[in-house]
């Protein structure tokens, strides 16, 4: 089954593996931060990317040097479970970010972990990762990171502001809170940041498909308008010239209006361009367009 663009986006930030020992750190803080349940007693994360679920053991050993005492089959159909309920081992974990287990928790970003410029980006895929989600471009432009920490929110939105130079809008959902962009272009360069450019210029190309569809659109809407204004023009000429005929004045018109008359009458669809061609000798649009006003003028006066 073809991944979804949100599972292919993220598929693409796992190629990203930090190299770094603290590039490591922050993005497992990120992904910590962000996931179902980071609590004294309890580790849980749950997630849908195959790629993010084969990653996230290596990125937990390189980090604390530690497994997971839960692992799902990456074969198994659906959400995918990772879960770390031994004491010593989240105790390790909260130590490393500067939390004591033993306290009533208090989740924040804690700013020496994602000090360095290479640690911010590495913060940020590990919450895309676990807490985050993007709409595929055809469908609108979104993307969204949430976690149930309201401080972690606040903190990640200042993050975002100093790193990439504009602030996410926030919202409450369901007790959590959710940071989202939905300019295209905000979106685009977020997820080149976050290392997806192939997903980034799937967004960009589908920006520039609707501007195209639109201008074809308007352009289209504008020919139908135009269009429109020809043919009740043609339709008030031809009706100038049928009174003209019934009052029996098509005989003694110059002969200039004798002969624009014969060819409307004879080219009811013409264009007033295409009209002119056919004078003899051939007259430009303006000349033709005042010919046809001059005959409506005098319809409209044989009708007083």
């Amino acid at each position: 089954m073809a991944l979804s663009f949100s599972a292919s986006a993220k598929a693409e930030v796992c190629r990203e593996f930090p190299q770094k020992n603290c590039c490591a750190l922050a993005q497992c803080f990120g992904v910590l931060l962000f996931c179902n349940s980071f609590q004294n007693d309890t580790i849980k994360i749950i997630t849908e990317s195959r790629e993010f679920a084969y990653i996230l053991p290596k990125l937990f050993q390189k980090a604390f040097n530690l497994d997971f005492d839960s692992y799902p089959s990456l074969e198994a159909p659906g959400k995918l479970v990772f879960q770390i309920w031994e004491g010593a081992k989240i105790g390790k974990i909260m130590a490393a970010f500067g939390f004591d287990s033993r306290d009533n928790l208090s989740l924040h970003v804690n700013l020496p972990v994602v000090e360095e410029d290479c640690c911010k980006a590495s913060f940020l895929r590990g919450a895309f990762l676990a807490g985050g989600s993007v709409t595929d471009p055809g469908k609108g432009y979104h993307m969204e990171i949430t976690t149930t920490h309201h401080s972690v929110a606040r903190e990640t939105d200042a993050l975002l502001r100093e790193t990439m130079g504009f602030q996410p809008k926030t919202a409450g959902r369901g007790g959590s809170m959710v940071l989202y962009v939905k300019q295209s272009e905000q979106i685009s360069d977020l997820l080149t940041y976050l290392g997806a450019p192939i997903a980034a210029m799937g967004i960009m190309e589908a920006r520039l498909e609707k501007e195209l569809n639109n201008k074809v659109n308007r352009r289209c809407n504008c020919d139908d308008a135009n269009i429109s204004k020809v043919v009740e023009a043609a339709q008030e000429q031809l009706s100038a010239i049928r009174t003209l005929g019934e009052r029996g004045m098509l005989e003694a018109l110059p002969a200039k209006l004798r002969q624009a008359a014969d060819a409307r009458a004879e080219n009811p669809s013409a264009s007033l361009a295409e009209l002119a061609a056919m004078m003899e000798p051939p007259i430009t649009k303006p000349a033709m367009n005042n010919r046809m006003k001059k005959l409506i003028l005098l319809a409209k006066e044989a009708q007083l």
